[in-house]
This record gives structure tokens, C-alpha cells and sequence, in this order.
């Protein structure tokens, strides 16, 4: 029989791991700033000759980055004809935020007040 702390402290665990990974994927200044891209260009995302473009780094290394983002699950692709669109995976960013966010202020929300303007929209 599974105890269930055990299988708590497992699931846990692996959701460390899958932070770490998003964390170090992040940690790179360039895969920052395809994130931060890409989180600004919404749904629709972008090519990846654009992305490059707007970084100004070879195709060749973008993909590698791009790559580790999508690793991660912090970045979606989708294959249209020859070339790959390339997307924020909100769920992954959301996931990787409350993860962070979980154990925040010790059940007082008047610590974490000021976080919930952080996350708000800017048009």
C-alpha cells in the first residue's frame, strides 16, 4: 500500500525538478528575452526567423534556445509548412509562478497583497 505523504513529498519533489529546469532555461540572458518576446506577442506568437531576427542571434543558436524553453514547458511550437511559430505556454508560465508563489506569506494575504497588481495587464 502507497503512503499518501510519501507520494506527496514524490509529486513535490518532481515539481522542484520541473522548476529548476524552467529556472535554469530562464537563466540565460538571451532565452530571457525570447520568453519575455513571446509572452508579449501573445497567441499568436512568432516564427522563428523573427525571433532570431529580433535578438539578433543566428538561426542556428536561436533554435538551440528556443529548444530549451520548449524543454522546459515554458514554450509551445507548432509546425506551419517549413517554418515553426513559436508561443509562450501560459500554462507553463502560470504553473512555474504558483509553484513559487505556493508556500507565499504563511496564510496572510495581506503579505502577498502587492503581487496581485504585479500580475495585472498592461495594454
Amino acid at each position: 500500500m502507497t503512503n499518501p505523504m510519501q507520494t506527496a513529498i514524490h509529486l513535490a519533489q518532481d515539481d522542484q525538478f520541473w522548476a529548476v529546469d524552467a529556472l535554469q532555461a530562464l537563466g540565460h540572458n538571451t532565452r530571457l528575452s525570447v520568453f519575455r518576446l513571446l509572452v508579449k506577442a501573445g497567441r499568436v506568437g512568432l516564427m522563428a526567423g523573427e525571433i532570431a531576427q529580433a535578438c539578433k542571434v543566428p538561426a542556428s543558436t536561436m533554435s538551440h534556445h528556443l529548444g530549451n524553453l520548449e524543454r522546459a514547458g515554458l514554450v509551445t511550437s507548432q509546425r506551419e509548412s517549413r517554418a515553426i511559430r513559436y508561443r509562450a505556454d501560459y500554462d507553463g508560465m502560470r504553473g512555474l509562478l504558483a509553484f513559487l508563489m505556493e508556500d507565499c506569506c504563511q496564510g496572510d494575504p495581506l503579505l502577498c497583497a502587492d503581487f496581485s497588481e504585479i500580475a495585472v495587464c498592461k495594454s
